[in-house]
């Protein structure tokens, strides 16, 4: 088993490049070296995306913290990794703002070579999607992260979800909750010649 490396703030610092900034775009340059290989990752930084539905995300620049274990399989790497960081909601019954701690499982394969993506796609129905390759020796777990979040997230939060109360001045579909309706007077006469019509 290969040694562990946490990625400090600081080493994220020395570099101008964007990726540098993405904590979601992990350096495997040392575990790609070897198979058999295994690496840590531990780093956190802004989230470069909004990332989930439109009633519940990370938005862009939360900041996210990231742990992975980045397993070398000979021509790809296997990830298993967990995405955390505060989210931004809102209740679709009361509108109550929410902020909900969010927690993604990543676990899949990416590439090294191309060879491996012919291999391990070669019997997959066409409508798969492809293998994600490793780039610059940086692995990029964004749209990894874009797809859980799609599935695993609420298309329509409530405060209950994420034990909280709605807030009790709640605006009904027609008007405020508990205001009484008022009918014009000059159809008061109209109103009672229709209730005598009804009850004929």
């Amino acid at each position: 088993m290969g040694g562990v490396m946490g990625i400090s703030h600081s080493d994220r610092k020395e570099s101008v490049t964007p990726t540098a900034h993405n904590p979601l775009s992990l350096d495997v340059s040392t575990v790609s070296q070897q198979s058999g290989a295994v690496e840590t990752i531990d780093t956190e930084g802004p989230s470069p995306v909004r990332i989930g539905p439109e009633m519940i995300a990370f938005g862009v620049g939360t900041p996210l913290g990231v742990h992975a274990t980045v397993t070398n399989v000979g021509e790809g790497l296997v990830v298993d990794a967990e995405i955390s960081g505060s989210g931004e909601a809102e209740c679709v019954r009361c509108l109550k703002p929410l902020t909900p701690h969010l927690s993604f499982h990543i676990n899949g394969v990416w590439a090294l070579t191309e060879g491996f993506i012919t291999s391990e796609d070669s019997d997959d129905d066409d409508d798969d999607d492809p293998t994600p390759m490793v780039k610059d020796n940086r692995l990029d777990l964004t749209q990894a992260v874009i797809d859980e979040a799609g599935v695993s997230l609420p298309f329509s939060p409530t405060c209950e979800e994420f034990g909280e109360e709605c807030d009790s001045q709640t605006p009904e579909p027609d008007g405020v909750s508990g205001e009484t309706e008022t009918v014009d007077p000059r159809w008061a006469g109209l109103q009672d010649k229709l209730k005598d019509l009804r009850d004929v």
